[in-house]
């Protein structure tokens, strides 16, 4: 494995009826809460009624900001940060899914410095460099998830979406760990089927990319990435079937939060190259990130995974889809149709042109994936990635 560090300050808790420590640990943040939510899901459950409630009980003033829009736009995090600095807002609250997490940094971010999101995304347009502004600290941040997915809850990433532009892509640093993160199973109860099923999708990402990419000899992240893959694949179906089940919905939630940590992916420097050929269509079309991730990922296997490495994409089969073919090149492909049937067990089946896409669009998108995501002319993975093969992807699965 690569040399590498770890820092994971954040403080969790985890468990059916951790909710309740919400006003408590608020207040060891600050003395007003921006509270971060997006437009219907939480008010629906009743579950920001549920926290502001906790909040008023704590005698803590909050300022509520409920305009997040799935993949966040830069625009939406101006707004929240202004919003902020207005308010007097000394930390900030997260709750709901990986797009509202995911813009509560970025608006802790914004709301210290007054600058634009985008400047921190992809520089500052009127830099012909385009340097990028480091993060260099932001606003104190607890995380409430509501859904088992992108793990931003205990991680120091941000991905947004400039809209004018449709370039999506992310910043760090490690001013963007949230202070405190509670995960409460029971807060995910109500997540539908197909998000549920989605965000599955995109768990198992997370795990695979790096997985599938990186060093052979990083064996005690192999072995975690392994365990975790395992179980979501078994208890994904679970809390499908049975929404309201404990076990399989704490399960996600805590592999979803493993599965981006550093436990898994360390030692590794993959870079998560399908997420940046992924970007390139939810910053520009209406398909959740999880369900354009799953529909990319079996050409993505077939046509560079299991030519470059076929070793890992058997051994992926063998430790987590109970595979048992003896040669490589026959596992691998006995790998690939077991995560189609899976996937297909959740009722991801579709394809890109069911979203809008056009063929014609699809040179566009794959130059927006290199340019966005990638390095001068490619995206790190099992090989370098050109516009061609990225296009080649797009196609195999249009």
């Amino acid at each position: 494995m690569y040399p590498f560090q770890v820092q994971f300050p954040t403080h969790i808790y985890f468990g059916v009826g951790e909710l309740a420590r919400v006003g408590t640990e608020a207040r060891a943040l600050g003395t007003k809460a921006l509270l971060v939510t997006g437009g219907q899901s939480a008010k629906t459950t009743g579950l920001l009624t549920k926290v502001e409630k906790l909040l008023q009980d704590a005698k803590l003033p909050y300022q509520l900001f409920d305009q997040v829009e799935p993949n966040p736009r830069t625009c939406t995090v101006d707004r929240g940060g202004q919003l902020a600095r207005e308010t007097k807002c000394d930390f900030v609250i997260a709750l709901g899914g990986g797009s509202v997490m995911d813009a509560a940094k970025a608006i802790a971010t914004v709301a210290l410095s007054g600058r634009s999101s985008y400047e921190y995304l992809r520089g500052n347009p009127q830099n012909t460099a385009k340097e990028l502004v480091p993060v260099i600290e932001a606003l104190p941040l607890m995380t409430i998830p509501t859904v088992a997915a992108t793990g931003s809850e205990a991680n120091n990433i941000t991905v947004l979406t400039h809209w004018e532009t449709h370039e999506k892509s992310s910043f760090s640093g490690p001013a963007l760990f949230p202070k405190v993160a509670i995960l409460d199973p029971s807060l995910t109860y109500t997540v539908p089927a197909r998000v549920t099923a989605e965000s599955s999708a995109d768990i198992f990402s997370h795990l695979f990319e790096e997985y599938l990419v990186g060093p052979n000899n990083a064996h005690v992240q192999d072995g975690v990435t392994e365990a975790l893959i395992r179980l979501v694949v078994q208890y994904s179906t679970v809390a499908i079937d049975e929404p309201h089940n404990e076990e399989a919905r704490s399960t996600l939630l805590w592999a979803s939060t493993l599965g981006i940590s550093p436990f898994a992916r360390a030692g590794r420097n993959a870079g998560y190259p399908l997420h940046k050929i992924e970007h390139s269509l939810s910053g520009h079309f209406d398909i959740s990130h999880g369900r354009g991730l799953a529909i990319l990922s079996l050409p993505y296997f077939e046509q560079f995974v299991a030519i470059d490495r076929p070793e890992r994409l058997a051994r992926l089969g063998r430790q987590c889809f109970q595979v048992t073919a003896e040669s490589d090149h026959e596992a691998a492909q006995a790998t690939i149709q077991s995560v189609a049937n899976w996937y297909q067990q959740m009722g991801i089946t579709q394809r890109l042109s069911d979203f809008g896409i056009s063929r014609e669009d699809l040179p566009r998108l794959a130059h927006e994936a290199i340019r966005t995501g990638g390095g001068v002319d490619h995206i790190p993975s099992t090989r370098a990635l050109s516009v061609d093969d990225v296009l080649h992807i797009y196609e195999a699965c249009f």
